[in-house]
Formats: C-alpha cells, sequence, structure tokens
C-alpha cells in the first residue's frame, strides 16, 4: 500500500477509536436509561452502530499492523507497476485518463486512484508508453493507448 493510504486508514482509524467508539457508549447509556430495551430503537440503532463500528476497528487494525508501505516517489522507470501514475487514452472515444495504481483498500475512483485488481490495471502491469492494452468489458473489449507513466 502506499504511505497516503496507510496514512488513510491510520487517521480512519484513530477517528473510530477516539470519537465514534465514546459517541456510541454514550448513546447506548442514554437509550437504556429510556428503560425497556426489548421496544427501544435507540438503543437496537446504538446496538448496530456500535458492531459496525467495532468490525471496521478489527478490520482496520489488522490491515494496519499488516501493511507493507512501498514509498512510491522512490519507484522510477518507464513500465507501469504497483504505485504508478499512468495517462491513458481510450481510443473509442479519444478521452483521456489519469490515475494511480494503488492497493485495494486505497482505491477510490473519484480520487483518481485505481485498484491494483481492476481489470485496467491489470491489464497496463508491465507496459510502457505507447502499447496498447485490451481491457475485457461485458460489452467487449475497450481499448486503451499508455501515454504516460511517472511516479510521484
Amino acid at each position: 500500500m502506499t504511505r497516503t493510504g496507510f496514512t488513510r486508514m491510520e487517521v480512519e482509524l484513530k477517528r473510530l477509536k477516539g470519537v465514534e467508539r465514546p459517541s456510541v457508549i454514550q448513546a447506548l447509556e442514554e437509550a437504556r436509561a429510556h428503560g425497556d430495551l426489548s421496544e427501544n430503537a435507540e438503543y437496537h440503532a446504538a446496538k448496530e452502530r456500535q458492531a459496525f463500528i467495532e468490525s471496521r476497528i478489527a478490520d482496520l487494525g489488522s490491515k494496519v499492523s499488516r501493511a507493507q508501505i512501498i514509498d512510491t516517489s522512490s519507484l522510477a522507470g518507464k513500465t507501469v507497476k504497483f504505485g504508478a501514475t499512468v495517462t491513458v487514452v481510450d481510443e473509442d472515444d479519444n478521452a483521456t485518463l489519469e490515475f494511480q495504481i494503488v492497493g485495494e483498500d486505497e482505491a477510490d475512483i473519484k480520487e483518481r486512484r485505481l485498484s491494483v485488481q481492476s481489470p485496467l490495471a491489470r491489464a497496463l502491469i508491465g507496459k510502457s508508453v505507447g502499447d496498447e492494452v485490451e481491457v475485457p468489458t461485458p460489452s467487449g473489449g475497450k481499448f486503451y493507448e499508455l501515454l504516460k507513466v511517472r511516479f510521484i
């Protein structure tokens, strides 16, 4: 995973432990004060929220403890590999796309971070500038040309 992805996970884990967990505990205490728990919607909602938070804390804690951080700024080369920021052109409509290839847990297409497990990233790994790749889609193959590879 990249340093940025690792930092985001750590920040979320700290927020869950320091803000969300105490907040849901407070909500549970308030809901208990209302009496009969069997028909208390606030209590059941708080218990569900607590289960989600505890599950997310366990998941993030495990991922953070096992993470292998790759400093993408120290990488170089002309071929696509994990951490590369690539620019491609869609050969159907000439649309240019730029994104960074990152770990599965840090992928966010809105922020132009594409999972290394995605079909497009898998097709690009090992390719060089000027290469053309075909990405399988439900409606048939889609072709992209690799325009630029950089590491930031």
